[in-house]
């Protein structure tokens, strides 16, 4: 009593009242999910649900105060629940262990709350999410942290950007070559390892290739011939095998796998003279010889030990320990299944680790310790409590103003990392941002234009890289209009399977055509106009507009911005030059251009656009746990 009376006499009658009859749902039970929900019991919200997917990791537990060491390997939502109802046992709790992005959490489900509470790092869930609350017409609260730094917005349907109105920043992307071929900092040998590690025990994927690329454009055209010669069997054919194949027909043997990827392929790269012309040339690793050259690269340092820099020795000690590990964890899945990478796993991470300082001591590349690696192969900008703390404070404050419909209140709010002109450290902008009249989501006809080959994009590939990945749907239906055929069917039974080998020109897709696609899902629609394109060597295979403006000539596009009446665009209103902005984006894996852009310049281009790893099918998604820590977030 004394508690609903404190609560009553801070929030006012009329608010308690609104907040006991509230129903809250919170996605995300991380950093700044544990804070949120512990600020809900103890403002008087008696009715609250939560999701996450995610278990509990020893990592967890220098800022996610409601679980402990007994709690290492459980839900989180689960144990959330339970850590949260010991500050009021008379608060109703439900959680789930379970993904947002699964079928049965649709629109009905979010129709029954009066506010989600979004607590993720994860854009795919974001973007889920961000969808389902502009369908059920229920206010979001978005929330990010970053170190020191974080962000609080509010979307509302019609009223504020939504999540998906600002373009977010382009994950950092290396040409294929330059990570299979020419590897010349830290990172590229990385990313390089994160793909070995899929190659032998995690998802295969034909984009994340480790062997040496003959194709490199600035190698001479016979390039690698020599050792394609030795290879060929007695027709005169190379017989390819995949990295998987090839290790498990040799047990996953590390000296043998050492031998094949620090010894063999670096050869077979030697003999590709026209590499080496203006680069300092690799040096094989040979197994046995190890021991004699180990302490003579760079010193190890000193300090804690994840930021100790091994020696090459340890690196190979550690290879090859961690290589029979996670063999042996492979060999125990069920067949067809796949380890994932987790950056708190420690075989996982071990093997990483070793085989990026390997691959860099091979290439005359600074060795890196392992937290250092950690760091990079995960994006993470250490998460900080303290900036969960804050955040979540103001997602609830933000969730109370929400409740008494004062959504004018409501402007984002950035935490910075040190205090602006006016000495202030939190700081919210000045208005709600409204939406964007081009949103491809949430304005009131969402249309953009692809640009693709016709005649070689395949509708494969255009549902999941074009639709799935990079319009981030989950269950698209296709149409081609205005004849009404039905090109794509998420209802397996009404799709011909035989049509996802066909290119879009054999399903008379060509420049011009207009599809209209339905995810039953998210109660998304959306136009597509197809603008056929043959890309350059250096293209992404496709790209998605939804400006219609960036489609003319420049002087058109000039004219037409210059040209409107009092200079206002269809855009004014939207465009914020608020200095105090920073864009929070999400722990994502580096991603390498694949078959859209694997090759460079002989200039060496720093970046090339970026073709984002395949996501698999929509079944694959659901599986997927996208709720993620929260807290971990990347600021570009």
């Amino acid at each position: 009593m004394g508690e609903m009376a404190t609560a009553a006499g801070v929030l006012g009658a009329d608010l308690h009242n609104k907040v006991n009859n509230s129903k809250i749902l919170v996605v995300g039970a991380g950093g700044i999910g544990c804070e949120i929900l512990k600020n809900l019991v103890l403002s008087g919200f008696k009715d609250i649900y939560i999701i996450d997917l995610d278990t509990i990791d020893v990592s967890n537990l220098n800022r996610q105060f409601l679980f402990h060491k007994q709690h290492v390997g459980k839900s989180k939502a689960m144990v959330a629940k339970e850590s949260a109802l010991k500050f009021n046992p008379n608060v109703s709790i439900t959680a789930y262990h379970d993904s947002i992005i699964s079928t049965e959490y649709g629109v009905n489900f979010f129709k029954q709350f009066n506010v989600v509470l979004n607590a993720l790092d994860n854009r795919v869930a974001r973007n889920h999410v961000n969808r389902l609350c502009l369908a059920s017409g229920i206010p979001l609260v978005e929330s990010g942290t970053a170190g020191y730094e974080g962000q609080v917005e509010l979307i509302v349907k019609g009223k504020t950007k939504c999540y998906e109105c600002s373009p977010k920043a382009p994950q950092k992307s290396f040409p294929g070559c330059t990570i299979r071929n020419t590897p010349s900092e830290p990172i590229h040998c990385i990313v390089w390892s994160k793909y070995l590690f899929n190659q032998l025990f995690g998802e295969e994927d034909g984009d994340e290739e480790v062997s040496p690329d003959t194709a490199d454009p600035e190698a001479a055209a016979n390039a690698g011939e020599s050792a394609m010669a030795t290879d060929a069997n007695e027709k005169g054919n190379v017989e390819r095998t995949s990295t998987r194949s090839w290790a498990q027909s040799n047990d996953y043997d590390p000296e043998k796998v050492f031998t094949k990827l620090f010894h063999d392929d670096i050869k077979y790269l030697l003999s590709m003279a026209d590499l080496w012309k203006e680069r300092r040339k690799p040096s094989p690793l040979i197994w046995s010889s190890i021991p004699e050259i180990a302490n003579n690269g760079q010193s190890t340092g000193q300090g804690l030990k994840d930021q100790k820099v091994w020696s090459l020795k340890e690196c190979v000690e550690i290879f090859s320990e961690s290589c029979r590990n996670l063999s042996a964890q492979f060999k125990k899945l069920p067949e067809g299944d796949h380890m994932v990478w987790d950056k708190d796993d420690v075989d996982s991470m071990n093997f990483v680790a070793s085989c990026a300082n390997i691959r860099a001591h091979i290439f005359n590349i600074q060795r890196k310790s392992r937290f250092e690696i950690k760091s990079m192969a995960g994006n993470i900008i250490p998460a900080i409590a303290t900036t969960n703390a804050i955040v979540a404070g103001l997602v609830v404050m933000f969730a109370l103003k929400v409740l008494q419909e004062e959504l004018e209140k409501c402007q984002c709010v950035y935490v910075r990392s040190k205090p602006n002109h006016k000495l202030q450290q939190i700081v919210p902008e000045k208005y709600l941002s409204p939406p964007n009249p081009k949103c491809a989501v949430c304005s009131p006809k969402p249309e953009v234009t692809v640009r693709l080959d016709v005649n070689k994009q395949t509708v494969k590939d255009f549902v999941e890289d074009v639709l799935k990945k990079s319009l981030n749907m989950v269950a698209p239906d296709v149409m081609l209009m205005p004849s009404g055929s039905i090109i794509i069917s998420s209802d397996e039974e009404e799709m011909d399977i035989s049509r996802l080998a066909l290119t879009l020109a054999d399903c008379n897709i060509i420049d011009g055509s207009m599809l209209e696609v339905d995810d039953f899902l998210q109660n998304y629609n959306l136009t597509v106009k197809i603008k056929h394109r043959e890309p350059g060597r250096d293209d992404p295979l496709f790209d998605v507009i939804a400006d219609p403006d960036l489609l003319k000539p420049t002087e058109e596009a000039e004219s037409d911005k210059n040209g409107s009446k009092n200079g206002e665009g269809d855009a004014k209103g939207y465009e914020d030059d608020d200095d105090d902005l920073i864009m929070t984006v999400d722990d994502e894996q580096l991603v390498i251009p694949g078959s859209s852009s694997t090759k460079r310049k002989v200039e060496e281009e720093a970046s090339v656009p970026v073709k984002k790893r395949r996501t698999g099918n929509s079944n694959e998604m659901l599986a997927t746990p996208v709720e993620d820590d929260d807290d971990i977030a990347i600021i570009e």
